[in-house]
């Protein structure tokens, strides 16, 4: 098992993690938060901006995942590699965009 795999299928859950908010977002035509928008990563994008962000972070996971090395789903090592990439990102993202949207308030509150 080659760790430069792992690394990439780290990297390439990330990505496909990060395709999700942007795109289901820009498919319901609502702005959400991107790298361009002002101030960068705070401020609202458009639906049209979104989906352009979310359909290259795919195409990115995707080059991540399936061109590099030879991944699998029988393989333990590779899903957990990318599950780890996308489940810390998504920890991240839910922080992140938490404040905005209301995502950061105990339970019961």
């Amino acid at each position: 098992m080659n760790w430069l795999h792992l690394v990439s299928y780290f990297w390439g859950g990330a990505f496909l993690a990060n395709a999700i908010p942007h795109l289901v977002s820009g498919l319901r035509g609502e702005p959400f938060q991107s790298p361009f928008a002002k101030p960068r990563g705070e401020g609202l994008s458009s639906s049209t901006v979104n989906v352009l962000w979310g359909f290259f972070n795919l195409v990115v996971g995707y080059l991540l995942v399936c061109r590099v090395g030879e991944f699998s789903l029988l393989d333990t090592g590779d899903v957990a590699a990318l599950a780890a990439g996308a489940l810390l990102l998504s920890l991240f993202c839910a922080r992140h965009f938490g404040r905005f949207h209301g995502g950061n308030t105990p339970t019961g509150s």
